[in-house]
């Protein structure tokens, strides 16, 4: 055998694809079980879901506070529970702080209210990197906040699946719940944007 030969890994669709090989020859797999959860991650883990959440607390005090109490509890109010969706928190933003998540070890999130993790969350430069420099991470990503703004940087665990509540825009107090929820993306549930108003063309071109 070559030292090429030797050194050749499988890429890693093949690995996954052995290894439930494997699983579905030794019955540990119930039948139809992957395809579901890929139809659950596909379809049902949204950012919109998250919006919506917060939507509802910037027009709801009572839903608010129990957001800030028992994030679980809220969620599961809207059908947002799950895996990954066991134990949320909501981190509440205010003008001198802003909340950022990341998840150092790997790329865990609150799948059922922010969705999948995006590439960039996965990276290794964003998940070293902000919990050391987190305002120039963000101002590099696009949101630069000014010196008196408070960074706070909140480290996932296998007991927490964070969400940010953002500030609510000032201009938005005639807004109906769905035309906030449209302000909300995950990057703001993230914490590295801020909710923001559409400009003049987009809102000509709604």
């Amino acid at each position: 055998m070559n030292d090429h030969s030797m050194n050749t890994v499988a890429s890693a669709s093949d690995r996954a694809f052995a290894l439930k090989k494997a699983l579905e020859e030794q019955a540990l797999v119930p039948e139809g079980y992957i395809e579901k959860f890929t139809e659950i991650m596909e379809n049902d883990f949204d950012p919109a879901n998250g919006a919506r959440v917060v939507a509802r607390a910037w027009v709801d005090p009572t839903f608010r506070q129990l957001l800030l109490t028992d994030g679980t509890a809220a969620c599961a109010q809207f059908g947002y529970t799950g895996v990954q969706g066991e134990y949320i928190v909501a981190l509440e933003n205010t003008p001198t702080l802003q909340n950022v998540i990341v998840c150092t070890l790997c790329s865990c999130t609150a799948w059922p209210v922010l969705g999948l993790p995006p590439d960039w969350y996965k990276s290794f430069e964003y998940r070293s990197r902000v919990v050391r420099e987190a305002r120039t991470v963000l101002r590099e990503m696009g949101l630069d906040l000014p010196k008196e703004v408070e960074i706070r940087v909140w480290d996932t665990s296998a007991e927490t699946r964070y969400m940010v509540l953002p500030l609510r825009p000032s201009g938005t107090e005639d807004w109906t719940e769905e035309q906030l929820a449209s302000l909300v993306t995950k990057d703001v549930l993230i914490g590295i944007a801020r909710p923001e108003l559409p400009t003049l063309a987009q809102r000509v071109n709604q």
